[in-house]
């Protein structure tokens, strides 16, 4: 990115009062704890700002990443030429729109929003205790666990384009299926989710929150960075048990291992490289295609 571009940029951080950093390392903000530096990094507080750092960077061809938590991308360690647009704890006002409905904006963490929706008795998010994603990157993926998904609960998105151009879209408009949404191939950011939920005693959804939790930890290795489930569960089967048969469990490159807790995850387990994690991934599709026949999707967004 040229001197330009990036005063331009920040300009329109300084104007709408987001702050901002240059030269900043993306590891730290990645689960994956891996990735370069970027140009710039604007911790976006408004949906202006974000329209019109969205709309300089489409007019001047400027490259752009929009990053929650960073749980489900993985980033190259020679950086990110071009400016990172972050939802996070600047954009993640929570709110009751009516009795069972929660107006949440895209940076509010899955976390937080369980716990709003468990202070206010409403039941239905529990699966979504324990997804280390925003509601952005889980409307965005239609994130899921435990039988349940965000298309379960959602009502309607507000999102925004290159153009600058807002809109609402209805759930049907989404056309959320199995880790996917129109906001995959469609250019708009998520900005703000609705979600409609049932009522119900505020002790039997923490039973459940906390059921869920010790699931995790018992069978997920939370102990090291990693981006969640590695691979889209492919039809009638699942990723982590094609890994296992295939021979893959504990797999290593370099820093980068097949988890051994749960061959569905990928761990950086001693300072992967993101070529060391990148390579583990191609290699476990390769020899799972190779063993098994199924050809396993990855689940991680790879940006280099």
């Amino acid at each position: 990115m040229n001197e330009k571009h990036l005063n331009a940029l920040i300009d329109i951080a300084e104007k709408h009062g987001c702050k901002y950093l240059t030269q900043e390392p993306l590891s730290r903000h990645t689960t994956f704890k891996v990735g370069g530096n970027c140009e710039v990094m604007i911790f976006i507080n408004s949906v202006e700002a974000l329209s019109q750092c969205l709309e300089y960077c489409c007019k001047e061809n400027v490259k752009k990443l929009v990053l929650g938590n960073g749980s489900n991308v993985l980033c190259s360690d020679s950086g990110f030429d071009g400016a990172v647009l972050l939802l996070g704890k600047d954009f993640q006002n929570i709110s009751l729109a009516d009795d069972k409905t929660i107006e949440v904006q895209a940076g509010c963490t899955l976390g937080q929003l369980c716990i709003f929706a468990l202070n206010n008795g409403l039941s239905g998010l529990e699966f979504a205790y324990g997804i280390p994603g925003t509601v952005g990157g889980a409307v965005f993926m239609n994130a899921g666990a435990y039988d349940g998904e965000m298309s379960f609960v959602l009502t309607k998105a507000e999102a925004v384009n290159e153009s600058g151009e807002k809109r609402i879209f209805s759930l049907e408009e989404m056309a959320l299926g199995y880790r996917t949404s129109i906001f995959q191939s469609n250019g708009y950011v998520v900005t703000k989710a609705w979600l409609k939920l049932s009522k119900g005693s505020s002790d039997k959804i923490k039973e459940k929150m906390d059921e869920f939790m010790s699931r995790r930890k018992a069978k997920q290795p939370l102990e090291y960075p990693s981006a969640g489930s590695a691979f889209k569960r492919p039809a009638g089967t699942f990723a982590g048990k094609l890994i296992q048969e295939s021979g893959l469990r504990g797999y290593t490159v370099g820093g980068a291992q097949v988890s051994e807790k749960h061959c569905g995850f990928v761990i950086n387990k001693n300072n992967a490289t993101f070529s060391d994690i990148k390579t583990l991934l191609q290699d476990v599709q390769r020899i799972v295609k190779e063993k098994t026949g199924y050809t396993l999707e990855c689940e991680v967004r790879i940006i280099e």
